[in-house]
């Protein structure tokens, strides 16, 4: 791949812009079984055979529970302001309901204070899909009382770290939760009924509205939010069935979750292809799930492709795909972000997931990573043109800080800037790392330098 422009520092992003990398909790914690934490439903489907694809699972991951503070020191060093991760709930309450699990609470606040006395904004998610089994036992999501102990979790959660945090997002990509937890069986709880996932997303936002009450009750001074994965979807040709099925797919995979956030109500293109029978909405769930939103995230990985021919049409892949065959695309994040701003009215907006997996491997106790590092300043080249347009962009976040339990893949899937020798838990800064540590400087440099012209 070519460079699409010369001088990195040339991407000026402003001078409040939030750095930052992401990680979830079940991904790097383990100590799945330590300190009264009780077992979620990616214990039991990365612990089911066949599940995940190296046979692997998160009991120790990359032992994060344990080596935090080591993980905090990484952080800083690479000279970002922010940290995103997300909250084990069963760590908290181990059966979702009930008791407090204070041994798992002081763990996320030795956390907080670490980070703090790094001066590293902490940016933290309820639920990164890791829903405690004994919820999943009384039926999951696709039970609605879920959503009402979904609540009372987070406004505990907002009571104990709301003062200690930047931002609360409710979740992270329900989407995957829905489609590929229910739908497709892919990911936990490992259910492939097309019905149930939509019933699902439905109890997700409505999760997500109950849990922002709950919050705005508690009224802590964190930003208050949520985070959708979203992409844009291209027909793969101009004929009339292609740009139906591109039509279709955003309407089920973004507007879906945008509209009923925003408009308080679902797309009608989606609702024409849902079976509205096996579909359950209380009369006043979208009041509930219409609530203000302090910040929207965005993980933008790639786009949806969309061919009606047998077999599917292919894109070009002009730009290569990563190590999960999936495209590299950059001009979809500035597609995409264009057209949101155009449908919805949007609060400020963060990049919370933007990344690519490598086939990583140490050369001379070096890892270059090249591809990663084009993939970066393509995409935030691609963001640069969103803030140039007056889209309120507030910050970005690379997934992942580190290489780490990548849920059905296992292992075998690398998107960290650390790499992670699982044998040993060392730590290494691949290529990636050290040029997103110097581009943040330059960024800073050149905010400084122009202050000093100034006086």
């Amino acid at each position: 791949m070519t460079t699409m422009h010369n001088d990195d520092t040339d991407i000026n992003f402003p001078a409040t812009f939030t750095w930052g990398v992401a990680t979830s909790a079940y991904q790097i914690e383990g100590a799945a079984a330590i300190d009264g934490r009780g077992p979620s439903i990616w214990d039991t489907f990365s612990h089911t055979d066949g599940k995940i694809i190296d046979g692997s699972n998160g009991d120790v991951a990359c032992d994060h529970y344990h080596r935090y503070a080591e993980d905090v020191e990484l952080i800083a060093s690479l000279g970002v302001n922010a940290y995103r991760f997300s909250m084990s709930w069963s760590r908290v309450q181990p059966t979702g309901s009930g008791a407090w699990n204070e041994a798992g609470f002081d763990f996320y606040g030795r956390l907080l204070d670490a980070l703090a006395a790094k001066g590293l904004d902490a940016h933290l998610t309820l639920y990164h899909w890791d829903l405690p089994q004994a919820l999943q036992d009384e039926g999951g999501w696709l039970n609605r009382a879920t959503c009402y102990h979904f609540a009372a979790y987070a406004a505990e959660v907002a009571r104990r770290f709301g003062h200690k945090v930047a931002s609360i997002a409710t979740h992270n990509e329900p989407w995957c939760t829905a489609v590929l937890g229910h739908g497709t069986g892919q990911f936990a709880p490992g259910m492939a009924d097309p019905a149930a996932a939509v019933q699902v997303s439905h109890h997700l936002l409505l999760s997500h509205g109950l849990a922002m009450q709950a919050m705005r009750v508690v009224n802590p001074p964190a930003k208050l939010g949520i985070v959708l994965n979203q992409w844009t979807a291209t027909p793969a040709t101009d004929s009339a069935q292609d740009r139906e099925l591109a039509e279709l797919e955003y309407a089920r995979s973004v507007q879906w979750y945008m509209d009923a956030i925003f408009k308080g109500r679902y797309p009608a293109l989606a609702l024409k292809h849902v079976d509205a029978s096996a579909l359950s909405i209380f009369e006043n769930d979208f009041i509930d799930i219409k609530q203000p939103i302090d910040f929207l995230g965005v993980n933008y990985y790639t786009r949806a492709y969309m061919s009606a021919e047998t077999p599917p049409r292919k894109p070009e892949c002009k730009l290569g795909v990563n190590d999960m065959g999936w495209e590299t695309y950059p001009q979809g994040l500035t597609e995409l972000l264009v057209g949101l701003h155009r449908e919805y009215r949007l609060p400020p907006v963060y990049i919370t997931e933007n990344g690519m997996a490598v086939a990583d491997k140490p050369v001379d106790g070096k890892i270059h990573d090249a591809p990663r590092i084009e993939y970066v300043q393509l995409h935030l080249d691609a963001l640069r043109a969103v803030i140039a347009q007056g889209i309120d962009v507030r910050g970005y976040f690379y997934w992942s800080l580190m290489d780490n339990f990548e849920w059905n893949s296992g292992y075998a899937k690398r998107f960290g800037m650390l790499y992670v020798d699982y044998a040993t838990q060392q730590r290494s800064f691949k290529d990636s790392a050290l040029w997103y540590r110097d581009f943040i400087a330059a960024q800073r440099a050149s905010h400084a330098a122009v202050l000093v012209e100034a006086h």
